[in-house]
């Protein structure tokens, strides 16, 4: 059974910088692409950043080089390391996983807040 388990969220000021982890069971970790989104109260949720596999990354237009994610396979962990947070940032963080690019995102954490005070 897959399970992701994400960590590390919690209340920072604007400027402020958190790191978010997820841990990842029940799965090969190391050949899965990894991806974190978030949702806001009454928004639709977004693609914050992905990794795959092989460690290309790719990350949404808001990002703009605050935030980069990485993977430590030998710990099935994976990392969103977020600075310069600005208030926009408050959401729910959710960790996801699959096995192919094609595939739509199958495997969800059950969320971590990140709330950015202003």
């Amino acid at each position: 059974q897959v399970q992701l388990v994400e960590s590390g969220g919690g209340l920072v000021q604007a400027g402020g910088s958190l790191r978010l982890s997820c841990a990842a069971s029940g799965i090969i970790f190391s050949i899965n692409h990894m991806g974190w989104f978030r949702q806001a109260p009454g928004e639709q949720r977004e693609l914050v950043a992905f990794i795959t596999s092989s460690g290309s990354t790719n990350y949404g237009d808001f990002v703009k080089g605050r935030f980069t994610i990485s993977r430590d396979n030998a710990k099935n962990t994976v990392y969103l390391r977020m600075n310069s947070l600005k208030p926009e940032d408050t959401a729910v963080y959710y960790c996801a996983a699959k096995k192919r690019i094609i595939d739509p995102w199958g495997s969800w954490g059950q969320g971590t807040q990140v709330t950015v005070s202003s």
